[in-house]
């Protein structure tokens, strides 16, 4: 499979890190959904480039990183990073998440 490399994946932070969805990659199987055992992620109001409802995160509260929707996904759409909860790593913009110099408000 081939990704876009300007596709940008939507991130939600959650108590141990951080939930990552490239929505134009989603087909919309709903298995993230459906199998995530703490029932955090929804089908989102609105659609992909391709047409269909992509997950976005309901209750980052619940999240607890068991990394199940990524391994689960057949277009791998959606994963997890762990981190510490409102720390970034050191060298990365606290705006956006991305290394300084890539960007944003900490370019080198």
């Amino acid at each position: 499979m081939i990704v876009d490399e300007k596709a940008v994946a939507k991130r939600w932070r959650v108590p141990k890190g951080h939930v990552y969805v490239l929505e134009d990659v989603c087909k919309g199987c709903g298995f993230c959904i459906e199998f995530c055992p703490r029932k955090v992620l929804v089908q989102a109001d609105h659609y992909n480039a391709k047409g269909y409802h992509p997950p976005e995160v309901v209750d980052a509260g619940a999240c607890v990183m068991c990394g199940f929707c990524e391994l689960i996904c057949p277009d791998f759409a959606i994963w997890t990073e762990k981190g510490e909860t409102g720390k970034l790593a050191s060298g990365m913009n606290p705006d956006d998440g991305r290394p300084t110099g890539e960007g944003g408000n900490g370019a080198r």
